[in-house]
């Protein structure tokens, strides 16, 4: 009976089963995963070649060659610029523009696909003053003197600065492995921080939305941002010794799409977000970012049974989920 209930399965057939279902589900992954990349690997060719034929060069290296005489090599500089200043307006860019339809309900091509019905129409402006406060401490105060720190790890690599660029294939296996690296450390260190211990007296100020918005992505305890939010993005490049632009372009992807994640709207033609609002309204559900290490460690097993998982899927579409998959009417009482 122990062997039972710590597993999670009453049979070896039922374990079986789920782990052909695992296997199924990461092959669909990897085909979904592969086209899209073949697909953007077309795009980005095609538009080097275009611009290419303009400027009778490879744009993107000319382009850095510019940007980096421009600074005269001022290698801090340009790390600052590169690893700081343009994550945090592709943060403040994407939220600024959720944030006016969190407070004006306008426009409705965006608040027409809310996720939690009925939650912030209108956003708490108090509440979300001090998620933008909070959010700016914690980039100013905190991201900025480990991003010190990795600028003189980064030196120690040596190519970091390098005047020549990556490839871009080169580049998608850094992506890879950072996606990667950022899953397993920001689930394990995600569950950790929901540990009682942790959790009243660190945890808890992120889980005050159990409804989120955008900016709440990066609303957190000093030490939740340092473990969670900070270190799992930054390895990846740390270990891989990255290119600036990689890294500019890794952070800036990361911070987008964290806010996709935790923005409260199941918008079309982007990432699912249901898998984490569901987080922030059961709490004990669904900690990760692909969801894989949820699978394998069942923390995904009751998302998997409401209507939140069958709209878990990039919308093709213009009619909400939440129109097409409604929830399940309650019963009388």
């Amino acid at each position: 009976f122990q062997m039972k209930r710590d597993s999670g399965y009453s049979t070896m057939a039922e374990q079986q089963k789920q782990e052909e279902k695992l296997w199924d589900a990461l092959k669909i992954s990897a085909y979904v995963f592969s086209t899209g990349l073949l697909m953007f690997t077309a795009l980005v060719n095609f538009v080097s070649w275009f611009m290419q034929g303009i400027t009778l060069g490879n744009f993107w290296q000319t382009t850095w060659l510019k940007f980096y005489n421009f600074f005269e090599g001022d290698e801090w500089t340009i790390f600052l610029l590169g690893a700081a200043l343009v994550p945090a307006l592709a943060f403040w860019g994407f939220n600024g523009i959720l944030m006016v339809a969190d407070i004006t309900g306008k426009p409705t091509f965006i608040t027409r696909y809310r996720i939690q019905l009925g939650k912030n129409d209108p956003v708490d402006t108090k509440k979300l003053c001090q998620a933008i406060y909070t959010a700016l401490a914690n980039q100013v105060l905190i991201s900025l003197p480990m991003l010190l720190a990795m600028f003189h790890i980064m030196k120690w690599w040596g190519n970091t600065f390098s005047k020549e660029l990556p490839t871009f294939q080169w580049f998608l296996v850094e992506l890879s492995i950072f996606t990667i690296t950022e899953e397993i450390l920001f689930y394990y260190t995600h569950r950790l921080v929901h540990h009682p211990v942790l959790y009243k007296h660190i945890h808890k100020k992120h889980h005050e939305w159990t409804a989120p918005i955008g900016v709440v992505s990066i609303y957190a305890h000093p030490v939740e941002h340092i473990l969670s939010n900070t270190l799992p993005v930054m390895t990846g490049p740390m270990i891989m010794g990255s290119h600036i632009v990689s890294i500019s372009a890794w952070f800036s992807l990361a911070l987008v799409t964290t806010s996709i994640s935790h923005c409260g709207y199941h918008l079309p033609f982007l990432p699912s977000p249901e898998f984490h609002d569901f987080h922030h309204l059961k709490f004990n559900q669904c900690y990760g970012v692909l969801g894989v290490l949820d699978y394998l460690h069942g923390t995904d097993r009751v998302f998997r049974q409401t209507k939140a998982f069958e709209r878990h899927k990039v919308l093709l579409g213009l009619t909400p989920l939440s129109e097409s998959i409604p929830e399940e009417p309650k019963a009388a009482e």
